[in-house]
């Protein structure tokens, strides 16, 4: 486990500031994703920025990968570091972790936010918006992999028209990244998972 500073603590950690946990969505590294919050709340709050499991040089053994076995995860890891209550902040699938961690630990979760998740969504709103995308399922949306798919995801995601108009060569060029890079997340992953590495990243 790597940590900021030798006792597992923020570098400006007062017993007299409350706790608060920022928790990243799909993809990004959990410092980049914050780090404007982090300067704007660092005085007055204990700061904890985890990378979840999977993400950065978090691993685990564990076959699980549901955001339930995430939120239990990270309620361990401070637990670990002796934060007994704190706040959340959560956007995108970090929003799904923290509603998880504030539901599982009520005594410990004293406030949440939740910022861009679907966390009450239903299978009707995903039906609702595969239609509004004029496509066949929710995985064409989420997870395109031809220019059409992407364009359609673009064009109930974004308000400007313009982007529509991206070609489809670039299209594709993001579509190719991106499987490319799932491709190695998914070899490394299962390298790190057969080979009995460990570690949470903060």
């Amino acid at each position: 486990m790597r940590l900021p500073s030798t006792s597992g603590l923020p570098l400006n950690f007062r017993q007299s500031k409350p706790n608060l946990v920022f928790i990243h969505g799909f993809g990004p590294v959990s410092l980049w994703q914050w780090r404007q919050q982090v300067q704007f709340f660092a005085p007055d709050f204990n700061l904890y920025v985890p990378d979840l499991i999977f993400f950065g040089d978090s691993t685990t053994k564990s076959s699980e990968r549901s955001e339930i076995f995430q939120a239990e995860s990270v309620a361990k890891l401070l637990e670990t570091l002796g934060v007994e209550k704190y706040s959340l902040v959560g956007t995108s699938y970090g929003g799904f972790v923290s509603y998880h961690i504030a539901r599982m630990f009520p005594e410990r979760a004293e406030k949440v936010v939740i910022a861009s998740s679907g966390v009450n969504m239903k299978k009707k709103n995903n039906e609702e918006l595969v239609k509004k995308a004029k496509l066949e399922k929710i995985d064409d949306l989420m997870l395109p992999q031809k220019p059409s798919d992407l364009r359609a995801l673009l064009g109930v995601a974004v308000s400007k028209p313009s982007l529509l108009m991206v070609p489809d060569f670039f299209l594709n060029d993001v579509i190719n990244v991106r499987n490319f890079l799932n491709s190695i997340n998914s070899y490394l992953c299962f390298e790190i998972h057969k080979n009995g590495i460990c570690s949470f990243n903060t």
